[in-house]
């Protein structure tokens, strides 16, 4: 693991979390803006005639609540949140800020757009929506070409992609993992399904060709493929018939809106839900020993 101190945090945090009914998340996803530059089929953050940047005095201040409430791992999003700026401060001015604090990983998750060979967090995830034309067709034209350019200069040890898999891209999900495979830039594929926010409907994958693509992603992970989603955690994004455990992670919104839990609840989606950290958190919980192995590598 990156930090020591997690060996010890981690085992008591589930045994509190098990046995004595703590809910206290483990990770945030933290929105430090709402500014983007593309505008993907499925958000409607580009359309923002005013967008949101959090000064940095907020973002410290969410960050240290979220340490109190007992998260160790924070995700920077956006918008695009390679594009914040406050004050002459940068991305990697909140990722030191968050080590300081006392983080034990830092995230952030990029379109990949702009160059973030500097990026200074612990891990990168790349947004990857298919292959080439099917990237192009959610993200815009040249969004693919962009992407695998700035993927080869990262240089970045933990970098990985999250396929986002959907009605008009479920096609290229195979080759979109082979490219993972055979990419040297790229350490694993993580893979989930459009969850059907109000506007997105029709992206949302029906229920047989979901399952025939988790079928596919089990058979690729059992064949050696560098798939981050375990074998427990993904069959049951199947059915969706599980505990929810998503208090797991709290989400701090861009407009500062503060969530226990995915957003997902509030919108009335859960039924429909694509997130396939819904699965991994309810394996975890039942201790099913792929999940947590596949936890520790992409936390360590």
């Amino acid at each position: 693991m990156k930090n020591f101190k997690s060996l010890f945090y981690l085992p008591l945090w589930f045994l509190q979390a098990k046995f004595l009914g703590q809910r206290k998340p483990l990770q945030t996803v933290l929105f430090i803006n709402d500014q983007c530059n593309l505008k993907c089929r499925h958000c409607t953050i580009y359309a923002k005639t005013m967008p949101t940047i959090k000064r940095f005095a907020q973002i410290k201040e969410e960050l240290e609540y979220s340490y109190r409430l007992g998260s160790r791992f924070v995700d920077f999003e956006g918008g695009e949140p390679t594009l914040w700026r406050q004050d002459g401060k940068n991305l990697n001015d909140l990722i030191r800020l968050a080590k300081r604090i006392g983080f034990f990983s830092t995230t952030v998750t990029t379109n990949a757009q702009r160059p973030f060979a500097d990026s200074e967090a612990d891990s990168i995830w790349v947004s990857l929506d298919g292959i080439g034309a099917y990237h192009d067709d959610i993200r815009g034209e040249g969004a693919f070409e962009k992407l695998v350019k700035n993927i080869e200069t990262a240089n970045h040890k933990e970098l990985s992609v999250n396929m986002v898999v959907n009605s008009r891209n479920y096609e290229s999900v195979e080759q979109t993992i082979e490219f993972a495979k055979n990419n040297p830039h790229i350490k694993s594929i993580s893979i989930n399904f459009h969850t059907p926010f109000e506007g997105s409907e029709d992206l949302f994958l029906d229920r047989d060709k979901r399952c025939k693509i988790i079928d596919l992603v089990i058979a690729k992970k059992r064949a050696g493929y560098p798939i981050m989603n375990s074998v427990s955690g993904i069959k049951r994004m199947k059915d969706l018939k599980f505990k929810k455990q998503c208090w797991m992670t709290n989400f701090i919104m861009a407009d500062g809106t503060r969530y226990a839990e995915c957003q997902g609840r509030a919108a009335g989606v859960c039924h429909r839900c694509g997130f396939a950290m819904a699965g991994e958190e309810s394996a975890v919980m039942n201790l099913c020993v792929d999940t947590v192995l596949a936890g520790m590598n992409l936390r360590g």
